[in-house]
């Protein structure tokens, strides 16, 4: 037995007993129960903040939550761009925070880390092992944490998507509903009781914050900054400007849809642009080099063997 094999399996043990003796502590009742603070803090008005969000009032260093979620917060104000990470969260419509997320982010990269890890002894126990299988768990915590980031923004990406594709639809509807008699507040709550879309959604949130005592123009205001989407943001604009002024809606709403359908052809003849210069990489890399195989080999093969 070599002196990697006998780490790795040192490795294994040890991570095996480790895991065992951190659930044991985790059953433990003086361990495993919530804090103090956590107990008592939703029936003290002197620990909590006017949200009723629980203060860090000396959490014991156990606390399994509070460990993560001040690594989360340092992990935070090491990477930055925090203000980055909370406009994807709005627009992937992920009712969690920052701080939740670089959570999640370590969570992932934990995992790639052990999985990474595994590998590495598993490759050095089946005798392939090398000094580059030491970089694996870095290379899987690394691979993970973007994975996370990736994840992300794809998803805000895919939400946003779909808005635009709605926004045309739901501007005319509006329009419908308002040269039909209804306040501009009568028709978006029309919309957002008929529709089961993204935007339909944004537009309940909306309702609802009317209903509570906001005003149309900054709820529509808030929910045009909140999904920071170009064609969203101008039609909202319109629209607010047209309140505030007394403009008739409708036409308004008319002339923004068809601007918003001109949009969405636009990006799909720039869409339908790119497709097509991608489509030339199989032609030309894959297709086109077989054929010119095909077309010379045989004359190549004939002249070889001294033929004609």
């Amino acid at each position: 037995m070599t002196a990697a094999t006998e780490l790795a399996v040192a490795i294994v043990l040890g991570a095996t007993f480790g895991l065992g003796a951190c659930l044991l502590l985790a059953r433990a009742p003086r361990i495993g129960a919530p804090s103090l603070s956590r107990r008592i803090g939703p029936y003290v008005r002197d620990v909590i903040d006017p949200r009723g969000v629980i203060v860090d009032t000396g959490v014991p260093a156990w606390d399994t939550g509070a460990l993560a979620r001040r690594l989360a917060d340092g992990i935070g104000r090491l990477l930055g761009a925090s203000e980055v990470i909370e406009r994807r969260l709005r627009q992937a419509g992920w009712p969690i925070d920052v701080t939740a997320f670089r959570a999640r982010q370590l969570a992932w990269s934990v995992a790639g880390l052990a999985v990474g890890a595994v590998l590495a002894v598993a490759l050095v126990l089946w005798g392939r092992g090398s000094a580059a299988s030491v970089l694996l768990p870095v290379i899987g915590g690394v691979l993970a944490f973007s994975a996370c980031d990736l994840r992300l923004s794809r998803a805000a990406s895919a939400r946003l998507a779909r808005i635009g594709e709605e926004v045309p639809t739901v501007l005319e509807f509006l329009a419908l509903c308002l040269s039909a008699g209804e306040g501009i507040l009568d028709s978006l709550r029309r919309v957002s009781s008929v529709g089961a879309g993204e935007l339909t959604g944004e537009i309940r949130v909306v309702v609802v914050d009317v209903g509570t005592g906001s005003s149309l123009t900054e709820s529509l205001s808030a929910m045009s900054r909140r999904l920071e989407l170009p064609s969203l943001r101008r039609s909202v604009d319109q629209l607010v400007a047209a309140i505030d002024r007394g403009a008739p809606l409708a036409e308004v709403l008319h002339a923004q849809a068809s601007d918003a359908r001109e949009d969405a052809k636009r990006a799909l003849i720039e869409s339908a642009g790119r497709k097509e210069i991608a489509m030339l990489v199989p032609l030309v890399f894959l297709i086109l080099p077989l054929s010119v195989l095909f077309a010379v080999f045989p004359g190549i093969l004939m002249l070889r063997l001294g033929v004609g």
